[in-house]
């Protein structure tokens, strides 16, 4: 009887958030167009960035960097949901369920040591000005990039393995659209209360440890604008870190609601609406936040339409 409760012997039931009612079906045809919107948006970035020699800089490569996490991000949860949905299928194989728990779990690690990263950069840029070529040169700005990707996949691997080697039981019902982990926890059979402390200093590593670079940034840097003698300047510094700190603030938020809580005190519906920040919304927001708020980018914008319109 042991062995049939093993999570190998069984696919896990994804109960999604959608019905086939009226409203429920306009609301998924809306999720769709977000899907469509961010990853359009975030490829337009990835591709401004790339093709666009002016915007070969220390900053917009770890802009094109999170866009490109917030497209795989996206990647990993919608297109299940929507396939389960349109074909009336709710089931996720093991394998399937630990490859959505890996990516999501990977990116999202990797995502808040990136704002990290940008915040610090913000802070030379603006405080060390003039050293700004040496501190953040290229080899340095690969490496946090690449120390973000690193980071994040070892804790998705960490996370995923753990996870999945519990014993779970019952109709392996998971009330979610996604395979996410304290939604997956519920299920367990066996007691999982070393595993959440374990995700907890995970979440505080992760999490505080670069909200606390990112408060220290920016600290330095609201003084050092403050002293600045040109509005001009001013303004500029204020709009470029403004635009970071509300992707921040965001992110961070969401994530911190729901991993820095006892799988106890959880409520399904709570998990899934902020779930469907995190992972839909503010992928789609990311791009336009830093675009619209951004001459650079607008500029390289045009002139990729101008470019396509000539036949270039």
């Amino acid at each position: 009887m042991a062995w049939t409760n093993k999570t190998f012997n069984s696919d896990f039931i994804l109960l999604g958030i959608f019905s086939h009612s009226p409203t429920h079906t306009f609301l998924f045809m809306l999720v769709l167009s977000i899907f469509a919107v961010t990853f359009v948006g975030n490829s337009t970035m990835v591709l401004l960035i790339y093709m666009d020699t002016q915007l070969h800089t220390s900053m917009y490569f770890l802009l094109s960097q999170l866009s490109l996490m917030d497209l795989m991000l996206i990647c990993t949860t919608v297109p299940k949901m929507a396939f389960n949905y349109l074909s009336g299928r709710k089931s996720i194989s093991l394998a399937g369920c630990g490859t959505q728990i890996f990516f999501y779990i990977s990116l999202l690690g990797a995502e808040c040591f990136l704002l990290a990263a940008m915040s610090y950069d913000r802070y030379i840029a603006i405080c060390h000005p003039l050293r700004y070529p040496i501190l953040m040169s290229q080899k340095i700005c690969s490496l946090m990039a690449a120390s973000s990707w690193i980071l994040g996949s070892f804790d998705g691997i960490i996370q995923g393995a753990v996870a999945l080697s519990f014993s779970y039981c019952g109709a392996r019902e998971i009330p979610h659209f996604f395979c996410d982990i304290p939604a997956l926890l519920s299920l367990s059979c066996t007691d999982t209360l070393l595993f959440e402390r374990m995700i907890f200093i995970c979440c505080i590593i992760m999490l505080l440890f670069p909200v606390a670079v990112i408060i220290a940034s920016y600290t330095h840097v609201i003084l050092a604008v403050i002293h600045m003698g040109s509005g001009e300047s001013r303004r500029k510094a204020f709009t470029t870190c403004s635009s970071h700190l509300m992707v921040v603030a965001m992110y961070y938020g969401a994530a911190m609601f729901i991993y820095m809580r006892p799988i106890s005190d959880r409520s399904p519906i709570q998990d899934k609406m902020v779930s469907i920040f995190y992972t839909i919304l503010t992928p789609m927001l990311n791009p336009f936040i830093y675009s619209l708020r951004n001459k650079e980018v607008g500029r390289a914008f045009m002139t990729l339409v101008g470019n396509c319109k000539s036949g270039k």
